[in-house]
């Protein structure tokens, strides 16, 4: 088992339930926090207007007696603060002097910065927190004139489960708009993921030859990802037509020579005469030579489609090719005395592709043009109409035009001639030439006849 496949992969919708679930968590915790702060706030609106209204009340029921203040406590006020039967009260009245009229007399103060009428303050009552309202009452007596201060507070516990409760209820319907949401996200991730579970299960009822594209319908965002399998399985389909283009070519250009070469070694074998034997050594030695030369370009065929399908492509200057095929002098000794020579320029030929994959071609082009060419014969590099070209051309004249238009497919042959054919290397070069996206160009020239590759110059060049 490769190690570097997980074993456990979390799927779509899990991974979607998990986002949503964070996301919920950490919704919860802020909207737990805005809940407790707006509990909290309406909780103590609500109970400061009881203060307001007990103090107000109290406030109500004083009146002057005979020169004196007479506080007359209201049995309402106590019903107000009332509604919060847990929580301890507290108050006092006091007169224009400052003296306490009623009430508790240690009562913390209102801050000197609160002015209003009525004021809120918190301090603590008894050692526990609580919340104090006062109210300013003005008397403008002949005996009697000055302020009249009320004050009545309350502790805070009615308050804290009064925001607790709200908060309680804000999280009670968040849970259940979270679970709401989480099912139904994972609702629309599997809706949303159907047509890929089609697309998994055409694909797995496929033959396994079946390379053709595929063609069920998917959603725009899984458009791409088909694409590129579809691209992947061309590649695979080119890769597996040329595998089966060679070994359909093995077998069929491989089996005639072998049965003469088997024939001839049997005649050998029987043959007294001794100069008959040595002419049938003979034409084994040819028929040899040319099986090898055969293979060389079976081979080399199936190396440069190959690279152009699996090699990543760079920017390449043809002149290289050019100068790698002359100066490797492979036809030194099977074309002795054949001039070559060499015309490239100074400007770069860029393309993009492989420069083994070209190089080899150019060599095949120069090996059909001393085969059947005539001196001298040369190698170049050059840019024409806006396209790259690698070509080689002869002294010759050409095959016969009707004979061009076949010229570049395997194993071609011309009924005219001694009965050789262009075999495979024309036929690389065409294959090399169309997988950088260019062509095959053969036609004569005023210097003889032309093969060259014609492809698409680099971007960016001119």
């Amino acid at each position: 088992m490769n190690s570097h496949i997980p074993r456990w992969q979390m799927s779509l919708v899990a991974r979607v339930a998990l986002a949503v679930a964070l996301l919920l968590a950490v919704g919860g915790v802020l909207v737990s926090v805005a809940a407790f702060a707006y509990g909290r706030q309406a909780a103590q609106d609500a109970y400061d207007r009881l203060l307001v209204g007990a103090a107000a009340d109290i406030a109500a029921s004083i009146s002057v007696d005979g020169g004196n203040l007479v506080v007359d406590l209201p049995v309402s006020a106590f019903q107000l603060l009332a509604l919060a039967p847990d929580d301890r009260i507290a108050y006092r009245v006091t007169g224009p002097t400052g003296a306490v009229l009623t009430g508790y007399g240690d009562l913390p103060d209102p801050p000197e910065t609160a002015g209003a009428s009525p004021a809120f303050y918190d301090a603590a009552f008894s050692g526990e927190p609580a919340r104090y309202a006062a109210i300013t009452r003005r008397f403008a007596e002949r005996n009697i004139s000055g302020p009249v201060e009320v004050i009545v507070g309350q502790t805070l516990r009615a308050r804290r489960a009064l925001a607790l409760d709200i908060t309680r209820r804000a999280l009670v319907l968040l849970a259940g708009a979270g679970v709401l949401m989480s099912l139904l996200a994972v609702f629309v991730v599997r809706s949303a993921l159907r047509p890929l579970d089609r697309l998994a299960e055409a694909v797995a009822q496929r033959d396994p030859y079946d390379l053709t594209p595929i063609r069920a319908p998917v959603p725009r965002e899984a458009e791409a990802m088909v694409g590129a399998l579809n691209g992947f399985m061309g590649r695979i389909d080119q890769q597996v037509r040329a595998m089966r283009g060679l070994i359909s070519d093995t077998a069929h250009q491989l089996r005639t020579p072998v049965a003469a070469l088997r024939a001839q070694a049997d005649l050998v074998a029987g043959e007294p005469d001794g100069a008959r034997r040595d002419a049938i050594v003979t034409r084994i030695h040819r028929r040899t030579v040319d099986l090898g030369h055969l293979l060389d370009q079976m081979l080399s065929r199936a190396l440069v489609i190959h690279r152009a399908e699996s090699q990543r492509r760079e920017t390449v200057d043809l002149r290289d090719a050019a100068l790698e095929v002359v100066e490797a002098g492979d036809f030194a000794l099977t074309a002795p005395g054949v001039e070559i020579r060499l015309i490239i320029g100074e400007d770069a030929v860029p393309v993009l592709g492989d420069l083994l994959s070209l190089t080899e071609a150019a060599k095949n082009l120069l090996g059909n043009a001393v085969k059947h060419g005539a001196a001298p014969v040369r190698v170049g590099a050059s840019v024409a109409g806006g396209q790259a070209l690698l070509w080689v051309e002869d002294g010759g004249s050409g095959p016969a035009p009707e004979y061009i238009t076949r010229l570049g497919s395997r194993f071609a042959h011309d009924s005219v001639s001694r009965g050789d054919g262009s075999g495979l290397g024309l036929a690389i070069a065409a294959a090399v030439a169309q997988a950088y996206g260019g062509a095959l160009a053969l036609e004569r020239v005023e210097t003889g006849f032309r093969a060259a590759l014609v492809l698409p110059l680099a971007e960016g060049a001119s």
